[in-house]
């Protein structure tokens, strides 16, 4: 439980580091510390739990691409405001260092091994942010589309 604390915290920091860095609203910067904590925190539970680290960040994406939804909606603010800021703790950033040290050191195996690593949590990064901007559309009726057109 302290442990999963002081995993936000840190996120948090982050999180809102990032968000002054991406010159954030002072009165988002709350909300992104939030969603970025929150996003993290499901990302090392799941881990800890023994899920894997592609499975694991595809549903901490899922929840915090979901949460910035909401928050936009609420805080009548752009998505990408909660959204870019609160997704910076699961960049894959450790494992393209370790591809990147392991090129330069002539370890090509292992090298692969992180790249594909790194290709596959920027593939669920984006399809978690994808389907949860595509999953009020799904349970929308088609009548309201067919209205508009």
């Amino acid at each position: 439980m302290v442990d999963s604390f002081l995993q936000f915290l840190y996120a948090f920091g982050a999180t809102i580091s990032f968000s002054v860095l991406f010159n954030v609203k002072k009165k988002h910067l709350f909300a992104c510390g939030v969603v970025g904590g929150i996003g993290w925190v499901l990302y090392w539970v799941l881990e800890k739990g023994g899920y894997s680290e592609v499975f694991a960040t595809f549903i901490a994406t899922l929840a915090l691409s979901t949460i910035s939804y909401f928050l936009a909606k609420r805080k009548k603010a752009p998505v990408t405001v909660f959204l870019i800021s609160g997704i910076i703790p699961l960049v894959p950033g450790v494992t393209l260092y370790r591809t990147m040290y392991y090129l330069l050191f002539s370890e090509y195996d292992l090298a692969l091994s992180y790249a594909l690593l790194t290709l596959q949590l920027a593939g669920v990064i984006a399809s978690g942010m994808i389907l949860s901007a595509l999953f009020p559309v799904l349970i929308r009726p088609k009548e309201v589309y067919k209205k508009r057109l």
